[in-house]
């Protein structure tokens, strides 16, 4: 009898174990469930959609099945291939001078000694928080023919005439990296910040004890341990440029002569601007894709441990 009573107790404390489990497993999807539901609907779905949309030709209502036709045009397209450029370009460009910057900045700013340091990161950080549009608008305007900045230069007798900033090419992608850099740097300096404040001071007084100067403690201990986050910043920096749109859009919209178009902008004008053709656009759409996996690919083989 002993033994066929302490089989039933050990049956009912495991079914009950079991029922307390998956109570809290219902518990713990019906927390998640809503938000899971929601990026199936607005994220995969999409993506799945476009997908099978870059197999068509068309708009919207009148699609045709083309197959692979759309992705040998993108290949061979002269437009997509400048805009593929000039993206690369505002890639390896602006997203190495802004981390730099952004590091640099959060060194100076993690300084015991600065004064009215919260100013200074407020002032830094305000202009991730503009509009985009509102922000560009502004550049537009700083760097115009008889913008703010011609007019300073003409001031201080650098100039003899307007330089012409949004109608040169060259001239034109450096205002655009310009812009990009006064918007996200002090985003990414709220990273690098947080992750200083978080190093143990006692590493670098020992550092400083024995004898390290500040330019090979910030190479030999700042810069090491900033490596996550050196790695967030640029897959997440990498990923926002390729998806350049806003400034590029209301800066020079894409000219001159496509000079400064960029990816995202192309999708648009495919969508809406030229003869729609969606299926198309989906296919640039997806060369986004492919870039970003391909990019964040080489920057994990390049900041990853060695032994991983």
């Amino acid at each position: 009898m002993i033994p066929a009573k302490a089989n039933q107790h050990l049956y009912l404390a495991k079914n009950s174990g079991r029922k307390l489990r998956m109570k809290k497993g219902l518990i713990g999807w019906s927390f998640i469930a809503i938000a899971t539901i929601l990026i199936c609907l607005f994220y995969f779905y999409p993506m799945i959609q476009a997908l099978i949309m870059s197999f068509h030709s068309g708009n919207g209502l009148n699609q045709t099945f083309v197959g692979l036709d759309n992705y040998v045009r993108l290949v061979k397209d002269p437009v997509f291939l400048t805009t593929l450029k000039n993206t690369v370009i505002y890639l390896i460009i602006q997203v190495p001078i802004m981390i730099i910057l952004a590091m640099f900045l959060s060194v100076l700013l993690n300084n015991k000694k600065l004064r009215l340091k919260g100013v200074y990161r407020t002032a830094i950080f305000l202009p991730c928080v503009t509009s985009l549009v509102a922000y560009s608008v502004i550049f537009k305007y700083l760097f115009g023919q008889d913008g703010i900045i011609n007019l300073f230069l003409s001031k201080l007798s650098l100039i003899s005439e307007p330089i012409p900033w949004l109608t040169d090419p060259f001239l034109a992608k450096i205002a655009i990296i310009i812009a990009i850099t006064w918007r996200w740097t002090g985003y990414n300096m709220i990273f690098f910040l947080s992750a200083l404040q978080n190093v143990d001071e006692s590493i670098y007084e020992a550092a400083r004890m024995d004898g390290a100067s500040s330019v090979q403690q910030f190479f030999r201990i700042t810069v090491p341990m900033l490596k996550p986050i050196i790695l967030f910043t640029s897959i997440t920096s990498t990923i926002g440029t390729l998806q350049l749109f806003d400034e590029v859009m209301n800066i020079t919209k894409g000219g001159p002569a496509n000079a400064t178009m960029t990816i995202s902008q192309y999708i648009y004008n495919l969508s809406f601007k030229y003869t729609p053709d969606f299926g198309y656009a989906a296919t640039v759409s997806y060369s986004i894709v492919i870039l970003i996996i391909f990019f964040s690919f080489i920057q994990f083989r390049v900041a990853g441990d060695k032994h991983e």
